[in-house]
């Protein structure tokens, strides 16, 4: 019996987004603000987002669903899935990480860490169990293979 996940990792991205907003507008800590920083940030943005929609198309072509914690049909290994077993988490965290360097606010660094932190217990953790009923050996193989990040 799977648990029934009212939060979907898309709603913790937007909640770290907020989350960054706040931290910077209201306990900012040390500001390192610069132009670099700015450009350093867009190009994490970017990557994040590109790795989001190209992953997510991967799922969509494999015909299998997007949704954590659903009938899985497929296991996807090729494109980016042949380097990390989550590059749509890798993505978010990508996007939180350049929104952080871009606000350019200390407390903001904090966000993309504790959105890691709760994918990987609430979402990751959960979902490879759930791939190893449904894989045993395929996915044992693929996760010999293939870091679960990077």
């Amino acid at each position: 019996m799977t648990t029934k996940r009212v939060i979907y990792p898309p709603m913790w991205l937007v909640f770290g987004i907020v989350t960054t907003f706040v931290l910077n507008e209201y306990l900012p800590g040390t500001r390192y603000t610069s132009l670099e920083g700015q450009l350093i940030g867009g190009v994490f943005i970017v990557a994040g987002l590109a790795l989001l929609v190209y992953a997510g198309g991967l799922f969509q072509r494999a015909g299998t669903n997007l949704v954590p914690f659903t009938e899985v049909t497929t296991l996807v290994t090729t494109g980016v899935y042949r380097f990390s077993r989550n590059p749509m988490y890798l993505g978010m965290t990508a996007v939180l990480l350049g929104l952080a360097i871009t606000v350019g606010a200390t407390s903001a660094l904090a966000v993309p860490a504790a959105f890691v932190l709760i994918i990987e217990w609430r979402y990751i953790r959960p979902e490879e169990q759930m791939l190893r009923e449904a894989f045993p050996e395929e996915y044992a193989h693929y996760c010999a293979s293939v870091r679960r990040w990077l």
